[in-house]
């Protein structure tokens, strides 16, 4: 078990907001899988990764490969408080979910 988190390399996110949006994204994501995924990928160590994006169509495609993988994602959206407009898409978390499922969604990008 899994988790991927995409973060947006294209928008010039701080460091801080970008930890931020991937946590973010993270949590969303964890909170719409499956009790049994969320047990499973927990007691194994709650393995994730974060992997670069290099923008909002990529992260939308992904997001629909995740979606018909069967596999828990969440698109964040950033409020526009700090350093971005209101509504930017930030960050894509998939999974958790098996790891050869989510890495078929997002095992060509690289780590970020």
């Amino acid at each position: 078990m899994k988790q991927a988190i995409v973060a947006r390399t294209d928008i010039g996110m701080g460091t801080g907001k970008l930890a931020a949006q991937v946590a973010h994204a993270s949590l969303s994501a964890y909170e719409k899988a499956e009790t049994a995924a969320r047990n499973e990928w927990k007691s194994g160590g709650q393995k994730k990764i974060v992997l670069k994006g290099n923008g909002e169509k990529q992260l939308q495609r992904l997001a629909d490969e995740a979606r018909r993988e069967g596999l828990p994602y969440a698109l964040v959206r950033d409020a526009g408080h700090t350093q971005l407009e209101p509504g930017t898409v930030t960050a894509l978390a998939v999974g958790p979910g098996g790891e050869n499922v989510v890495d078929k969604v997002t095992g060509d990008l690289s780590l970020y």
